[in-house]
This record gives structure tokens, C-alpha cells and sequence, in this order.
């Protein structure tokens, strides 16, 4: 087993920079090296308090759709892989996994776990759940993470029934997973919340298992729900039931809900949180200088894109040149400069330079003020109009937070200036407005996409379809789906980025999104708070997490 495993990763080397030099999936390493300096930590109590901003979407992994969910969700479940500190997937419900000769079938062993009940975790869990994401009436934003599983997609379109899927629970703890095509970074994706396993006795028997913290609400990650005031505060607590307890030495965590940057920054300097700042809250802007200045604030670029998403039915954001005005009209220099200040670097393009280099550049120059007139001229012929004062009129819709207001107003402002279009701002909170977005009740709305994986297709398979899970702009373009299509038949790698390119190319053309900014991360926290994990794509892990 263990040959052929070492076999299997050398294979993947060729195939992908994400699984480079991971040699194996030994052991998780972190489960002995925990154990070093336990007695200094003895004596400090392991309980840590973040702020969350606001009420997550949802915390059943089938529905989850969102920063805020996900950073719940990875420290209460766990798939068959968990990325490791180094960012590699290593085994985790999986004990053995072990892959077909061509890459299109996989086999995984499950070891001795439980949930947080009790209950033995079974390949049926996974089964169970995959199947429960993917028919079309439980309306999963991400069900289309699923599509690499044979038969997913036929599925989720509902031209077939969820018993056609690859995938097959052998035995209790033998799970068959079936792909479309050889898909190097599936042990990634395996470690990502669509893919988790829910308990499907409690799951079958309550259907709303998920809305509420209590003996229904069972998980099988570090740690489990026991709190949940709505609106207000999650609470975490080490789960015992894992299979890994050890590893873990947080006692507890603490979620609040607090959507404001200023009191959770007073909050940390009154010791009421241990951690301010992302992946899981928000610094104030105004703050950033002082706290770079003084050495305290931690900045991390990470692979996400902050972007302006057009409503491409509605008019005059139907019309290509139009939209590419707007786009073209916005000082993205001054955004990062004058209002985040954390470090963003200038986005001309939809994909991360850390997945395509040449994405440093972009596809045309930032503030381009007089290509932008051009476009709008273009557009306004088009659509029969003499000037921008006769556009139907157009909104700004952003969620409740200071940092996306002042950058609306700002580009409010240069709409006006550069281009004399009016633009009315409206403002929502967090679940409100992604429910908005997700039923098309918007014209230009802000939103940000942080890579799940480590590959430019998960950046633009968001747009492959109209009526795909998180596609809230309704664009869709046959050959920019067709070069999606090839891309997942091309086995050199290098050929298949050259594809990839080719469909960011249309993309950026049509511009269904404004890019603004590529995102860091930026945070303060406590000194003695240790080995709290975050990945180059924004997501953190408090598995390891303690204080010293």
C-alpha cells in the first residue's frame, strides 16, 4: 500500500504544483509533535475568542457557501484528507487511500472514527452527503464542486437521479469514489466543506439538523458546536469524540458576531479577543498604518480576488461596453493605497498571480480613464442612447461593513467623475445580502472569491454556467465553457494553463466582474497564541492552535 502510494504521488509531482514534494500522506505529523511542551501549557487556560462579523449562512456543509461558514465548519468537520500546517493534504477520515492506475478511481479506507454522538463515521456518511448536495431540491450553491465525481453534474441539472453517482459505500468503512477525468488536486478538494460527511442517521431523522446547536447538531472535527445565540456568538468545545483528541489542546473557542471593525479592535486591546482581524473578523482601515508602524499587524497575501460582480441581465449592464467602462474606470491604486491599506495589490484580472504570474499585470491598465469614455460611447450607441444621463439607473449593493462602504463611495465618486454615471448605493447585512445576490435582486454587487484549492479552474468554473451555484452575474459563453470542458481532458500541465488562459481571456473581454484588488490577509493577536494555521487561500485551521 504504502509503495504504491509513493508511486501514485510521484505521478502526481508531473501533474501539479499543489501536491509538489508531498512525497506521501504519511500520518498527520502534528499529532506527535503536539505533545512537545505540554507542560508548559498546562497552567494557561486553552480558550480562545475571535470575532466572526456576522451570522453565518449555514453551517451544514452541503449549504455552506462563505468565508464566515467555512471558517465554523473547519474546525467542526472533517473530510476523508485535511490540509496539514505545510498546506499538503494528509490523511484524515481516510486512513489508506489508494487511487487506480489511471487516476479516474479512487479507493478510501476509513479509520476507527466517531461523531461528536457517538455514532461510528461510515462511508455512508459520505455517501449520503454528497448525494444530499448534489439533488437540485436541497439548491446547494456549491454542488458543482462535486461535478469531478462521475455522473454529478447530469445530477445536479436533474437529467438524472442521485443513485447514478461514482460513488459506492463497499462496506462500513470503504468508500469508492469514481471521476470524470484524472483530477490531480482531488485529494485538496476532498479536504474542502462540500466534500465533508454528515451523520446520516441523525441527518435522515431531523431534517433541519443543522440550524440550531444541540444533540442534533453532531460533527466529527476537532470540535463541536454547544453554543449558538444567533446574531450574537458561536461556542466551540474540544471535541473528545475525535479521532485525533490529542492533537487538540483548545478547550474551547468563542464566536462572536460583532459587524464592527472599530469595537473588534478595542475588543483585542482590552483582552476580550484573542485574535482581531482576518480570516476570521476585520481591522479597521484607519487603524492598518499604526498597527504596521508599531510591528503588531501580520499580512499575508492569499489567493482571492476582491471584484464588483454586473447582474449581465439587467439593463444597461447587459450591454458588454458598458460594463466594460465601469470597469475600466476605477483607480484600483487609489482603493488599495487610500482605503484597505493592508498591502492588496491591483487586480486587472480574475485569477490570482500566485496561480497564473502573468496576472501581476492583467489584461488592461488600472484607471484607464479614456478607454474607459470609448467603451461607454460604444455602449450608449448600442443601446440607442445620446449620453450617460439617459442609463436606466444603476445600484451599488454591498454588505454591511466600513471598508466595503468607503470603497462604494469611492467608486461611486469615480463613476461620476470619470464616466458622469449616477450610481445609488444599497447596503444589506451579510445573510441578507448573499441571499440577494444568489436570487439576482442586484445590478452591480460587491463580493470576493477565495480559491478553495490551489488552481486557476477554480476561479473561473464559477462562471461556467448561468444558473451555476455562485455565477450571480447570469453569464454564461459557449466557448469559454468549452475551454473549461478541454482543460479537464489535458493531461499536460502545461498545455492545460495555456487553455485556462485562453478562457480568462474571453472572460476578461466580456467582464461579467469588475476585478479590484487581489487580497491579503491581515490580522493582530495575542503573543503567546501559537500554531493558529491559515492557508495561501484564506482559510484557517485551529486544530494545532494553543497557548503557550
Amino acid at each position: 500500500m504504502k509503495k504504491r502510494f509513493s508511486i501514485f504521488f510521484s505521478m502526481l509531482l508531473a501533474l501539479s504544483v499543489i501536491l509538489a514534494g508531498c512525497g506521501g500522506l504519511g500520518k498527520d505529523k502534528a499529532s506527535d509533535d503536539s505533545k512537545k511542551g505540554d507542560s508548559k501549557k498546562s497552567d494557561v487556560p486553552q480558550e480562545m475568542r475571535v470575532n466572526i462579523n456576522s451570522e453565518p449562512f449555514s453551517l451544514n456543509p452541503g449549504l455552506a457557501n462563505d468565508a464566515t461558514s467555512g471558517g465554523v465548519l473547519l474546525q467542526t468537520f472533517e473530510g476523508l484528507t485535511r490540509i496539514d500546517k505545510s498546506g499538503k493534504p494528509q490523511p484524515a477520515m481516510a486512513e489508506e487511500i489508494t487511487p487506480s492506475d489511471d487516476l479516474k478511481t479512487y479507493t478510501f479506507k476509513l479509520r476507527d472514527a466517531k461523531w461528536s454522538n457517538g455514532d461510528p463515521v461510515t462511508a455512508e456518511d459520505f455517501v449520503y452527503a454528497w448525494k444530499w448536495a448534489l439533488d437540485p431540491k436541497n439548491e446547494s450553491q456549491y454542488a458543482y464542486q462535486l461535478y469531478y465525481v462521475k455522473g454529478a453534474q447530469a445530477i445536479n441539472e436533474g437529467k438524472a437521479g442521485v443513485d447514478t453517482l461514482g460513488i459506492k459505500a463497499v462496506d462500513d468503512k470503504t468508500l469508492e469514489v469514481q471521476l470524470e477525468n484524472p483530477t490531480p488536486y482531488f485529494l485538496e478538494l476532498t479536504a474542502f466543506y462540500t466534500y465533508f460527511p454528515v451523520d446520516s442517521k441523525i441527518a435522515k431523522a431531523n431534517p433541519n439538523w443543522h440550524t440550531e446547536a444541540g444533540p442534533n447538531y453532531v460533527s466529527n472535527g476537532p470540535f463541536k458546536m454547544t453554543q449558538w445565540s444567533h446574531q450574537d456568538k458561536i461556542v466551540l468545545e474540544k471535541n473528545d469524540q475525535y479521532w485525533d483528541a490529542d492533537s487538540v489542546k483548545l478547550k474551547k473557542v468563542e464566536m462572536f458576531m460583532i459587524n464592527d471593525p472599530n469595537t473588534e479592535l478595542s475588543m483585542f486591546d482590552n483582552g476580550e479577543l484573542d485574535w482581531a482581524g482576518s480570516p476570521f473578523g476585520t481591522l479597521p482601515t484607519d487603524a492598518l498604518k499604526q498597527l504596521k508602524d508599531q510591528g503588531d499587524l501580520n499580512v499575508k497575501p492569499i489567493a482571492g480576488t476582491y471584484w464588483y460582480k454586473f447582474n449581465t441581465e439587467k439593463p444597461p449592464l447587459n450591454n458588454k461596453n458598458i460594463r466594460k467602462a465601469l470597469a475600466y474606470a476605477i483607480n484600483r491604486k487609489a482603493v488599495v493605497e487610500n482605503i484597505t491599506q493592508g498591502g492588496q495589490i491591483p487586480a486587472m484580472a480574475a485569477v490570482p498571480p500566485s496561480m497564473i504570474k502573468e496576472n501581476e499585470k492583467g489584461y488592461f491598465s488600472d484607471n484607464d480613464t479614456a478607454k474607459a469614455k470609448e467603451y461607454l460611447k460604444k455602449g450608449l450607441e448600442e443601446l440607442g442612447l445620446k449620453d450617460a444621463s439617459q442609463l436606466p439607473p444603476i445600484s451599488l449593493s454591498y454588505n454591511t461593513s466600513e471598508a466595503h462602504q468607503k470603497i462604494a463611495q469611492a467608486i461611486q465618486d469615480m463613476w461620476k467623475t470619470n464616466l458622469g454615471v449616477d450610481i445609488k448605493l444599497d447596503n444589506s447585512e451579510w445573510k441578507v445580502y448573499i441571499d440577494k445576490l444568489h436570487k439576482g435582486d442586484y445590478m452591480v454587487g460587491r463580493m470576493g472569491w477565495l480559491g478553495d484549492f490551489n488552481d486557476p479552474i477554480n476561479f473561473l468554473e464559477l462562471f461556467r454556467d448561468k444558473d451555476g451555484g455562485n455565477n450571480d452575474t447570469k453569464w454564461e459563453n459557449p466557448e469559454f465553457k468549452q475551454l473549461l470542458a478541454d482543460s479537464a481532458k489535458e493531461n499536460d500541465q502545461a498545455k492545460r494553463l495555456e487553455i485556462l488562459k485562453k478562457a480568462e481571456a474571453i472572460f476578461m473581454d466580456e467582464m461579467p466582474v469588475a476585478p479590484i484588488y487581489f487580497y491579503t490577509n491581515v490580522w493582530v493577536k495575542k503573543d503567546n497564541l501559537k500554531d493558529v494555521v491559515t492557508s495561501g487561500l484564506g482559510d484557517v485551521q485551529l486544530k494545532w492552535a494553543h497557548f503557550e
